[in-house]
């Protein structure tokens, strides 16, 4: 793979704060976003999905209300 010039090296990462680093690792995340229909999907991830789909299904337990949830944690704050 080929480095851009404005890329920082492995070791200069160090140097930066924990928010550069995340604000980085953002803005990755967002220049992927745009292709992520073009990403292969790995099988893996379908058969995860697939697996949770089942377990959801079986289970029956359709969860809360959000403001139910929303409350219990205001209360708890």
């Amino acid at each position: 793979m080929e480095r851009m010039a404005s890329e920082p090296k492995a070791p200069d990462f160090a140097q930066l704060s924990v928010a550069e680093r995340l604000d980085l690792m953002d803005r990755i995340w967002e220049s992927l976003a745009s292709m992520a229909d073009s990403l292969p999907l790995p099988e893996w991830h379908l058969a995860e999905i697939e697996r949770r789909l089942a377990t959801f299904a079986e289970d029956g337990n359709r969860g809360r209300p959000v403001d139910e949830v929303f409350a219990e944690l205001k209360r708890r704050l």
